[in-house]
């Protein structure tokens, strides 16, 4: 009887606990996650000239781990827009996450995350790591080395006019460059491919600056690799010194997911596991 009555008691309160849980999603209230051990979602962000299937490998080595993965399409329309686009994405999701940018990606990552206290984590591959008020042409340019920083663009870039787009233009890397810039030492074929299906980023996204960065208040890991031509290895050290970042770095392009997924992969599980 005593049994018994110990386990209607705790019917009972799981019913009435599973009511006030109901009761304060239809309220739009968000209710916190108490589970211990609870695996992030991991949510990955491409660069410019790319889309989310440079991240493919990745992804793969990181679902075989158990952990939710999302790839969201970075639209490249300027860091003001892609970052109110990640924010918005990012909203939709419960629980903790890592945030993972790679590229332009750590631009949009680093204003996207800032005040939303899900993100627990932020990873930069390859990536920019700005301070406020600070632009991806600046940056860029800030130390020697970058293939893309040259006195007349022409030579690297295809412009095509935007249809309404008040003078600004799409800007893609010429494909007879693209490997050897963004991709030497992968495969010849898989690099024609990339170059082939890049995906364009406007010119005014060059001068866009940053607001606010996640990184001052969230802790990250940055992966330098040390064979990059688009972002000189440089600067990359000097951003990531400067948000007190945990640094790997290997001996890869500046698509290193791509040419190291398993690296990428194993950098991202321990600041998930941080």
């Amino acid at each position: 009887m005593k049994r018994n009555m110990v386990l209607a008691a705790a019917a009972a309160a799981s019913a009435i606990g599973l009511l006030l849980t109901t009761a304060a999603i239809s309220n739009g209230q968000t209710v916190p996650n108490h589970s211990h051990g609870v695996k992030p979602t991991i949510v990955l962000v491409h660069g410019a000239w790319a889309d989310g299937s440079s991240w493919s490998a990745v992804t793969e080595r990181l679902q075989k781990q158990g952990y939710t993965v999302d790839v969201p399409p970075n639209p490249l329309r300027g860091v003001t827009t892609d970052s109110d686009n990640l924010r918005a994405f990012l909203d939709t999701i419960q629980g903790p996450i890592v945030l993972v940018g790679h590229s332009y990606g750590g631009m949009i990552i680093s204003n996207a995350a800032t005040g939303n206290h899900n993100v627990e984590s932020l990873v930069y591959i390859d990536a920019y790591l700005p301070d406020t008020g600070e632009s991806l042409g600046q940056l860029t340019e800030a130390e020697p080395g970058s293939a893309l920083a040259v006195e007349d663009p022409s030579t690297v870039f295809n412009a095509v006019k935007i249809p309404n787009g008040g003078g600004n233009v799409d800007l893609y890397v010429k494909q007879s460059l693209f490997p050897q810039i963004f991709a030497a030492g992968i495969d010849r074929h898989k690099a024609a491919a990339l170059a082939a299906g890049q995906r364009p980023l406007t010119g005014s996204a060059l001068s866009d600056t940053s607001g606010i960065p996640a990184w001052k208040s969230i802790p990250s890991w940055t992966l330098i690799g040390t064979a990059d031509k688009v972002l000189p290895p440089a600067e990359q050290r000097f951003m990531a010194a400067r948000a007190g970042s945990h640094v790997v770095k290997i001996d890869a392009p500046h698509l290193s997911m791509v040419a190291q997924p398993s690296a990428v992969a194993d950098l991202i599980t321990e600041a998930a596991r941080s």
